[in-house]
Order: C-alpha cells, then structure tokens, then sequence
C-alpha cells in the first residue's frame, strides 16, 4: 500500500541533503531548517530539500543532536510493524548466508547498517542481547522483538543492556533487566573451537566482543611455536586462541582482577592453562617492564579498548596508539609479529597507519604488512557511512 504523504517534514540545508543523497542516515540540529506539522518525540518524519523534493523519512529525536535518523528513502514505505518485521527479516537472512556455522553466535542487528537506527542485537545461542539507543527505536522496539522471535526459533530470553549515556541524549532512561519473562543470564559459545560461557548481564557491551571472530582466528593460524603476549586481553579470546593455535607460551595480561580471572577460567575450561600466564597490570606500565627486563616475544596483541569517543580527543587517542605499539615494536625481535587494532571511527585507516609508522621510524623498525582485516561480516560496512567502519585490525612482521 502508497503511504499518502500526510506526515509532517522537516526541510533541511543544502549541506544535509549533499549529506543524505551521498548515504548517510544522520540529519543533525543545526541541518534542520523548519518542522512543519505535529510530529511527536520519536514519531516518524518525512526529510525534504530546501526546494521541497522528497529525500527519506526517519525518526525525529527533539533532545539529541542527531535530529532526525532516516528509516527509508522510498517513498511508498509505509513505516508500521511490517515494515521492521522486513528490516529483521533481511538482517537475519544475511548473517544466515555470511555466518554460516557461526549464525548461532554473532551479531544480528547493525544499527544503521541494517536500517534499524540506533539498534544492536547480539546473538548467544539461545539468549539475545539487545541495546536501544534512539528514542524512535525505543517506541517500536516490541515490533523489533516480536519479529527477531520468529525468525529464530528456541529463543530462551531477551536482555536488554541499555546503560549507555547516550540514551540520556535521546531522552531515555539508562537500565538493564530481561525483557519479559527473567532466565539465567549465561549462555554456552562455541567460536573457533574455543568454549566461552557468556554473562550477558555483567560482561562488557552485550557480554563479549563479537567483532573480532575473524581476526582472533587469524591469530590462531601465525601463532605455532611463538612465544606470545596478548595486551588488553580482557576474558582471554585472543590469547586462548594462540595458546589453541598452538603457542609454545602464550602471557595475557589485562588491568582487570575480573578479567583476568574470567581468562584463567576460560583457560582451564578448554585445557590451555598449561601454556598460558596471566598478568594483572597497566598495559602502559607492563610495556616499558618488560622492555627493562629484556623479555622476548615473537608475538604481541594489542586489542586496547577505544581511546577516543569523539573527535576531540583524538590527538590524545593518537598518543596512546603511538606509545603501545612502539613499545611492542621495542620488545619484538625482527621478524617478530605484532597484531594491532584500533576499534575507534575517529581513529580513522589513514590516521592509524600514519601513527602506526611514526612509531616504526621512532623504534627503529620497518613494518611489513601481512593481513589487514574490518570486523566480521555480522558487523557490516555500510558505504558512505564511515561509523560503522570502525575496526581496524593489522598483523605485521617487524623488520
């Protein structure tokens, strides 16, 4: 069915409409020249030019700077439950086809990669993890649920982890609980062979870092017979996985008590702990340590946690990208391995290598590239979108 355009618009700047006709989803506050017609907080808005051509129809967000999130820029789209049903739909049919034996543990729902704003939803077996950060989602995210149910059957619950800050910005309250009926908040993954148990309710994000699937297997292939060191280690996947690839010794350290006794278990579950050691520090203290003890490495991983949110700080990211990696250079012996990531947008491809090679000339090294590789395909890249191209992860040999 046509859907009549009797939804208010918001007619936005010429410098939107470049923005929007190039793919991005995003209208912020200031692009936004007049709302015309009663449209509430999160309630369905179509975009206009300056010369009152159609561009799309997106959620309105009165409090965040993000004004207006597009949905659709089809015109004959009616937005109601089978039109998010639709977008479920194709987000679950393409992890299916992309993830194949891994469709039981990855991410289901990208945001604005899957036309769905504002919207994660994690996949752990039976347990879907889920976070909300649009308040036009927030309004339809029953219809959201309802439809993920049926597409994937023996689903055991749904918990909702919607504790960051930015849904204070869209006016919504911070929390975390079971949607609907409570259940034991563990799930049991299997990824690259490796058993982790998975606490959706306390573990970091939705309960583990499913984006780097791909990458710790690529870690897993290199690591036979090295000596490994794995920085920011976090529940262990990375050095579980080089210890799995068959690591002679493989060393995981991590600021976190908790992390690092979640790691060792997950170690012994899987057989490994004979071959792994586990540090509780500061990884920018450890790293100058073990270059004054002179220690030995033919690997080191670093997987740091994102040093910068906005653009404002990405000098200061930048700083602490240069220091750890030219301090793993530092340890590596040529022909040593360092597998680096930043999971940062604003630490951009070309930004990364520029840091990346200043700290090569600083130790002295020259770096050969080997792999370089995004997220896993359940993390999409959508094209003229650079926010959902934000991991960036290199393995080189140092020479």
């Amino acid at each position: 069915m046509k859907q009549e355009r009797a939804l208010p618009h918001a007619v936005i700047t010429p410098k939107a409409e470049k923005s929007v006709r190039a793919g991005h989803p995003w209208i912020y506050d200031t692009e936004v020249i007049s709302i015309s017609g009663e449209c509430e907080n999160g309630g369905v808005i179509d975009v206009v030019s300056a010369k009152g051509a159609y561009l799309g129809t997106g959620f309105l967000s009165r409090s965040s700077k993000i004004r207006i999130r597009l949905l659709t820029r089809n015109a004959s789209d009616c937005i109601n439950g089978s039109f998010f049903a639709r977008r479920v739909s194709y987000a679950v049919a393409y992890r299916r086809t992309v993830m194949g034996g891994d469709f039981s543990c990855c991410r289901l729902i990208f945001g604005e990669a899957d036309g769905l704003p504002g919207v994660t939803v994690d996949r752990y077996g039976d347990i879907l993890v889920t976070e909300i950060l649009s308040v036009g989602s927030e309004r339809v995210k029953d219809s959201i649920y309802s439809a993920l149910r049926q597409e994937i059957g023996g689903i055991r619950g749904i918990y909702e982890r919607n504790e960051s800050p930015i849904r204070a910005l869209e006016g919504l309250k911070q929390y975390k609980g079971w949607y609907g009926e409570p259940s034991e908040p563990y799930s049991e993954i299997t990824e690259n062979g490796i058993h982790y148990t998975v606490d959706v309710e306390n573990g970091q994000k939705t309960g583990f870092f499913l984006d780097q699937k791909y990458n710790r297997r690529a870690v897993m292939s290199l690591s036979r017979g090295m000596k490994v060191l794995d920085c920011f280690t976090h529940t262990g996947s990375f050095a579980l996985c080089a210890a799995a690839g068959g690591a002679e010794k493989v060393v995981a350290a991590d600021v976190s008590g908790k992390a690092i006794a979640d790691a060792r278990a997950n170690a012994e579950r899987n057989g490994l702990s004979d071959r792994m050691d586990f540090v509780c520090a500061d990884v920018f203290d450890l790293l100058p340590e073990l270059i004054e003890r002179r220690a030995r490495f033919d690997m080191i991983i670093l997987d740091p946690p994102a040093f910068t949110k906005s653009r404002k700080t990405v000098s200061g990211a930048e700083r602490g990208y240069k220091e750890i990696n030219y301090r793993a250079m530092r340890l590596l012996p040529r022909g040593g391995y360092l597998a680096t990531c930043s999971c940062s947008h604003f630490m951009t491809e070309p930004l990364f290598f520029q840091t990346l090679k200043s700290a090569a000339d600083d130790a002295g090294v020259s770096l050969r590239l080997a792999e370089f590789r995004h997220a896993s395909p359940d993390h999409p890249i959508l094209i003229g979108v650079p926010e959902t191209d934000y991991l960036k992860f290199c393995i080189f040999q140092v020479i």
